[in-house]
């Protein structure tokens, strides 16, 4: 089993973290951070949790001015990338809403090793015609981690982030950030642009519909960012989805032969499970298949969540079979319950075949 996140915050990061700061700022009390990181609460704290504490803690050990803070840590944070180091821009959100210019270049910096997608949030809503323009100027940047920020930033929904309300009612003016990320040459960045017109689709599905036809054949880029971008929909069964793609949602298909090599099996356990499609038209056809799990929640209702098999060409009259595992492992974003499930099979958006299952 992986190791959690926040054990990435350990005893030796902290005491690397103190040191990096103790040759920019001499008198850095290193014993009494450690101290403060690791108090008596520390073990009952989770990911997010421990970011914020070292935030706070840091900041107690640093008796400046906020700009001068901010000297202090642009000078350490080279030294540290990846997740562990979101706390460089964790530090802005928390102390910096007051002082924007001091803040932009700092996150600006900050995102270069780690991220400021959640701490640059509070910013937008407080500041919402400035960051515009500044997400705009970072959609130009050197560097591919900076015009990441510009999409991933003015995402409406990202996840475990502060929403961002006026984007979810009205994502016009993020629109010109996309467009200008849309062929980056980075896929980390284009991948971003996705997510960002995933998260339009929960809202506003027509608009994206116009993406997708206005974008579609511009490049090898733009074709991918569009089908990720639009997986929502297409899990949706939205018609218009599909047939930018070339799906039919009437195409006449079958699907026989569904079985389950378990029908009662244990949380964590797997299954494989079987079935055949057949195509029951006189022409060839794009045809995009999916299983549905409907999953049993806490509150004795199911839920259902699409998996995608693959899009297929078929010929008329093929028949196709396919074979499939399914483990069901808790997950940090899912959780089993016991009880009656189901299982179904999705062509072009239509549940067209299911079968019962339960876990115990």
């Amino acid at each position: 089993m992986a190791e959690p996140l926040k054990h990435l915050y350990s005893q030796s990061f902290i005491t690397e973290l103190s040191a990096e700061l103790a040759k920019h700022y001499p008198s850095f009390k290193q014993q009494a951070f450690y101290r403060s990181v690791f108090n008596k609460n520390w073990t009952s704290m989770e990911l997010k949790q421990r970011m914020r504490h070292i935030t706070i803690c840091l900041h107690n050990q640093l008796p400046f001015s906020y700009p001068k803070q901010i000297q202090i840590l642009t000078k350490t944070a080279p030294q540290f990338t990846g997740f562990t180091a979101m706390f460089f821009p964790d530090f802005v959100e928390v102390y910096g809403l007051n002082d924007l210019t001091t803040s932009i270049d700092a996150l600006t910096l900050f995102t270069q090793y780690s991220s400021s997608e959640f701490a640059v949030r509070p910013f937008i809503i407080k500041y919402p015609k400035q960051m515009l323009k500044q997400h705009l100027l970072w959609a130009k940047h050197k560097n591919h981690h900076v015009r990441r920020l510009a999409s991933e930033g003015i995402r409406p929904r990202l996840p475990w982030a502060m929403a961002l309300p006026q984007f979810k009612k009205d994502p016009s003016p993020i629109l010109p950030i996309l467009e200008l990320l849309k062929q980056d040459e980075s896929e980390y960045v284009r991948k971003s642009v996705a997510n960002c017109i995933n998260d339009i689709s929960k809202d506003h599905p027509e608009l994206v519909i116009n993406i997708i036809n206005k974008w579609k054949g511009i490049s090898p880029q733009t074709d991918w960012i569009i089908k990720h971008g639009s997986r929502g929909l297409l899990k949706k069964g939205n018609e218009e989805a599909l047939a930018s793609f070339g799906l039919n949602h009437r195409v006449n298909t079958s699907v026989s032969s569904l079985s389950l090599n378990k029908k009662r099996l244990p949380i964590g356990g797997e299954f494989e499970f079987s079935f055949e499609v057949l195509l029951q038209e006189k022409l060839e056809h794009a045809v995009r298949i999916e299983y549905v799990i409907y999953f049993m929640k806490a509150n004795g209702k199911l839920s259902p969540k699409i998996f995608q098999v693959g899009t297929y060409s078929f010929s008329p009259k093929q028949v196709l079979s396919f074979k499939r595992k399914h483990r069901f492992a808790d997950l940090t974003t899912r959780k089993h319950h016991r009880g009656k499930h189901q299982i179904g099979i999705v062509i072009n958006g239509k549940e067209m075949a299911n079968l019962d299952f339960e876990l115990v």
